[in-house]
């Protein structure tokens, strides 16, 4: 029986021997990086997952397989069903496509290595972050009122404050009842903590809401984030405000001359500036319209009118025309009391004319007459 011991006991020890080298060997391989691209995902984002380990023994080691599993964030691709060997002092990399169907924060898929002639496998939770923060917008720069057809500059900035980098971040603008130039702002890359701005000039055509769509990519996957900016017309306190002084209302034969002032008041330039009398006075030569041209805040100019008015109109308006940088046509309005006064009408001062003319031509056509009478006498 002794001799049957001694067999069993130098079999178990030469299998002992030769599985020993096998599983130390195995444990010579270790998982030295992961990487994430994005570094960090966002719900329902697809990345890629990389697993580097390396060979830290003096012996080669046989691998069977690699894969990769787990819940929250869950692979895609198939796992390696055949690796083969790893040298002694190599490593070697598996890459594996995960999306992240959870919710937020870390997850830990498992990637476990296979080892072959029965040396157990290896595994490893990797360490996945998720969150959904996404960009964020705002408008930093806008009129205090909006008008039709008035060209309004808006600024809009675009902050990251995600964790990892942002790339392709655009803005652009959308809906209805507006015109925007640009048509759209590209940012480009925002670093965590970082931000860009886009500059629009926007003329609405009537009051609607203006979206700005901020489009951004987590690694390779499309994100985006709206902001509303309201758009109601208002009075825009810096536009262009002509106002009439120092009014002097004469009457004349046949109507009346206003001679005055007209300053702007506002922060804004006014072009192609008119004055011009209003309904029920009828403007009448030399001065139907005055012509004054630009006047910048706080300039001043004269100007003078002249018009014709019924028997009983107490009031007429004198009425400013001006522009804004963009053409948009606005107008003011002063009235000008007349004072009581009454102005012979026109017709009546031209009637006068020819009256005195014809009695003038009738005394020379007599003289003459009688001048020629009188040398005929004579001879």
């Amino acid at each position: 029986m002794k001799p049957l011991y001694l067999a069993i006991i130098t079999l178990l020890c030469a299998v002992t021997a030769l599985a020993a080298p096998a599983s130390a060997a195995a444990a010579d391989i270790a998982v030295v990086s992961s990487s994430l691209d994005p570094p960090v995902l966002m719900k329902g984002d697809t990345g890629t997952l990389t697993v580097a380990i390396q060979n830290t023994g003096a012996e080669t080691v046989a691998v069977r397989s690699a894969r990769l599993y787990g819940s929250g964030v869950v692979p895609l691709s198939e796992p390696y069903p055949s690796v083969g060997e790893v040298g002694a002092g190599n490593s070697k990399t598996f890459t594996f496509t995960v999306r992240a169907d959870g919710g937020e924060g870390t997850f830990y898929p498992v990637f476990v290595l296979d080892f072959r002639d029965g040396a157990g496998s290896l595994r490893y939770p990797v360490p996945v972050q998720v969150e959904n923060t996404p960009l964020s917008a705002s408008v930093v720069a806008k009129p205090d009122a909006f008008a039709a057809g008035r060209t309004a500059e808006i600024t809009v900035r675009v902050g990251n404050p995600r964790p990892n980098a942002a790339s392709g971040v655009q803005v652009i603008p959308q809906g209805t009842g507006f015109t925007a130039t640009p048509t759209g702002g590209f940012i480009g890359g925002l670093e965590p903590d970082g931000s860009g701005t886009v500059v629009f000039n926007l003329t609405p055509a009537a009051e609607t809401d203006v979206t700005f769509r901020v489009v951004w990519r987590n690694g390779i996957n499309t994100h985006t984030t709206d902001l509303v900016l309201p758009v109601a017309f208002g009075e825009d306190k810096r536009q262009a405000d002509p106002v009439i002084t120092n009014v002097e209302v004469t009457p004349e034969p046949g109507g009346y001359r206003v001679v005055g002032d007209v300053m702007n008041a506002g922060l804004e330039s006014a072009r192609s500036v008119l004055v011009t009398p209003g309904a029920p006075a009828t403007p009448v030569d030399p001065f139907r319209v005055y012509v004054v041209g630009t006047l910048d805040p706080d300039d001043i100019s004269t100007f003078e009118v002249t018009f014709e008015a019924d028997a009983g109109v107490e009031e007429v308006p004198l009425v400013v025309e001006y522009r804004d940088d963009d053409g948009n046509r606005y107008t003011a309005t002063r009235m000008v009391g007349l004072g009581g006064t009454t102005a012979a009408p026109l017709n009546e001062r031209e009637d006068e004319f020819p009256v005195i003319g014809l009695v003038v031509v009738v005394l020379v056509a007599l003289g003459i007459a009688g001048a020629i009478y009188y040398s005929w006498k004579r001879t």
